[in-house]
C-alpha cells in the first residue's frame, strides 16, 4: 500500500481479521490457501528470474515456472534471449530512428530505455545493490507535497513524507512519467482499467533486486477501494473517504511490474531487455497462493520488500486545481 509501514498493516490485519470471521468462504476476505503438494512453493526470486537471462530463467521447476507465467500478463511484448546481439548505447539511437509505428517506439522504450535509465540500471548492479548509489542521483532539493485532489480536506498524507525529491536528470523523470502514462494506456489491453488519481494509481515503489541487483519499481493501482458493506468492508482510514474505486475482480491486477534491462556484472554487455508487466493475482492462480501475504490476499498486494530491497517511492500526484497538474515526487 502506499505507506508500507509495519503499524498500517497490522491496522489492516486487524480489520480483516474481523471481516474474515463473519464471512462465509466464499467471501473475497475468504484466508485458507491450499498448496498441490506436488508443486513446489514459488518465490519473489523465482518471478524476477522467469524475467531475466537463461542463465536465471532454467533455474526455475518447470511446474512453477508455467505457474508463473500463466499469471503474466505483458503490456509490452516480451522478447525472452535469443541469439540476437543486444545493442550498446551507441546503436540504440540508430535503431529507433528505423522504428516506423508510435506503439513500436512505445515498446523500444520499455526494452531499451534512454541512456541515463540504463546507466542508473549499471549503477545498481555495479554498486553491489547499494540504494545509496541511486539515492546520489537524486537532486537534493527538497519539494513539499501540495494538496492532491482534495487530500488534505480529508486529512490525508498520501506519500511516505510530506516532501519529495527529483532526480537530477530530468530524463529520469520524465521515464518515471512515461511509465505512469503507458500503464493506463495499455491497461486494458490485460483487463486492467486504471487512472491516475489519488485512490487508483499513483505511485511504485522502486527497488533493487535481491540476488542480481537488477532495479525495477512494483507499481500499485487500486490502491485506496471504497468501503462496501457487502464487497470491501474495510476502513483505510482518511485516505480512502470520497473514493469511487470498486472493489471487484480487477483487484487482482492491481500489481504493475517494471524492470529495467539487466547488465552483465562482468562485461559490459546487457543481458535481459526491460520489462512491463501485470501480474494476475487471482484467487487460483500461484502468485496468490504463494506470493500474496494471507493478512493481505483481500487486497491482492504483493510487497515491494518482498522482491529486493527497497530504494524510494516514486508518486506521480496530480497537483492541479482545477486543471490537472501531474508532477513526480520521489519520497
Amino acid at each position: 500500500m502506499g505507506n508500507s509501514s509495519l503499524s498500517l498493516r497490522f491496522t489492516i490485519f486487524l480489520s480483516l481479521s474481523f471481516a474474515a470471521s463473519s464471512s462465509s468462504s466464499s467471501s473475497p476476505f475468504y484466508f485458507f490457501k491450499s498448496s498441490p503438494s506436488s508443486i513446489p512453493k514459488a518465490t519473489p526470486s523465482d518471478l524476477l528470474s522467469l524475467l531475466g537471462p537463461p542463465s536465471q530463467s532454467s533455474s526455475v521447476n518447470p511446474s512453477v515456472a508455467d505457474e508463473l507465467k500463466s499469471c503474466f500478463k505483458f503490456l509490452v511484448p516480451f522478447i525472452p534471449v535469443s541469439n540476437q546481439k543486444y545493442p550498446d548505447s551507441k546503436s540504440l539511437s540508430y535503431r529507433r530512428s528505423l522504428l516506423k509505428s508510435q506503439k513500436d517506439k512505445e515498446n523500444e522504450l520499455i526494452w531499451w530505455p534512454p541512456e541515463p535509465v540504463l546507466e542508473l540500471a549499471r549503477l545498481a548492479v555495479d554498486s553491489g545493490g547499494d540504494p545509496d548509489s541511486i539515492h546520489r542521483a537524486l537532486d537534493p532539493t527538497v519539494l513539499p507535497v501540495p494538496d492532491v485532489e482534495g487530500s488534505n480536506e480529508s486529512k490525508c498524507q498520501l506519500t511516505r513524507t510530506p516532501y519529495g525529491r527529483r532526480f537530477i536528470n530530468q530524463e529520469l523523470n520524465s521515464y518515471l512519467e512515461y511509465l505512469f502514462k503507458l500503464i493506463v494506456e495499455r491497461g486494458p489491453s490485460v483487463g486492467l482499467e486504471v487512472s491516475l488519481n489519488r485512490f487508483d494509481l499513483f505511485h511504485g515503489h522502486l527497488f533493487i533486486a535481491t540476488d542480481t541487483g537488477r532495479l525495477g519499481i512494483l507499481f500499485h493501482a487500486k490502491e485506496y477501494p471504497a468501503y462496501d458493506n457487502e464487497l470491501f468492508p474495510v476502513n483505510m482510514g482518511y485516505c480512502q473517504k470520497g473514493s469511487n474505486v470498486t472493489y471487484d475482480d480487477s483487484m487482482n491486477l492491481r500489481n504493475i511490474l517494471w524492470l529495467a534491462p539487466l547488465p552483465s556484472n562482468s562485461t559490459k554487455a546487457w543481458t535481459a531487455p526491460g520489462v512491463l508487466l501485470v501480474l494476475d493475482a487471482h484467487p487460483e492462480g500461484i502468485i496468490y497462493r504463494d506470493l500474496i501475504p494471507e493478512y493481505v490476499n483481500f487486497a491482492r498486494t504483493i510487497y515491494e520488500d518482498d522482491l529486493g530491497e527497497v530504494v524510494v517511492d516514486v508518486n506521480y500526484l496530480n497537483t492541479g486545481n482545477p486543471q490537472p497538474d501531474y508532477q513526480i515526487f520521489i519520497c
